[in-house]
């Protein structure tokens, strides 16, 4: 399967966005003050009052705009993407050209959907982990320097190189062999 240019994208796509309903006026608006603003070579100022002429229906003002990003070129598409990915979060990822580059064998991340699932647990559940580390953390390095107290912590740390990478094995090997040196 050949990869699929922003431009063929938003060719395939722009039957859906004009459709009744998917882009507000607002969402339109934002994503031509974008294009403006950030990227004025793009847009011009000419253009942008063009686009956003409130006397011309939200459908021809938008079917123009596509049109204009088509003729402009790839990086003009691949911008108006990430612009309506910023305003149109939903939209983007119901987009037919996103739906098919889903259901397609290419391994590029969804953006989208990566971050809901690493965000599943929640903020919680990251913060009780790294409390657990940053404990363990001090209690190997602040505890006391009693080595009964310390003792089932160090065997621990012995078996980790096994499972730990090589890099890492080094460190804990090193922190062994200078406690093991003072008992």
């Amino acid at each position: 399967m050949t990869e699929q240019t922003y431009c063929d994208r938003l060719v395939q796509d722009t039957p859906f966005l004009m459709g009744h309903g998917s882009l507000s006026e607002q969402q339109v608006d934002r994503i031509i003050l974008q294009l403006n603003r950030y990227y004025p070579q793009i847009l011009s100022n000419k253009d942008a009052e063009k686009f956003r002429n409130p006397k011309a229906s939200l459908r021809v003002r938008l079917c123009d705009l596509l049109g204009h990003l088509q003729q402009s070129g790839e990086r003009d598409c691949r911008e108006f993407y990430r612009a309506l990915y910023i305003h149109a979060q939903p939209l983007h990822s119901r987009l037919p050209s996103r739906l098919a580059l889903q259901n397609s064998d290419c391994t590029e991340l969804d953006s989208g959907t990566v971050g809901r699932e690493l965000s599943d647990r929640g903020p919680v559940a990251f913060l009780a982990c790294l409390g657990l580390a940053a404990g363990l953390a001090l209690l190997v390095y602040c505890g006391p320097p009693d080595p009964k107290v310390l003792r089932g912590a160090r065997r621990v740390l012995g078996f980790s190189p096994i499972i730990v990478d090589r890099h890492v094995s080094r460190f804990l090997l090193a922190f062994l062999t200078d406690d093991l040196g003072r008992l």
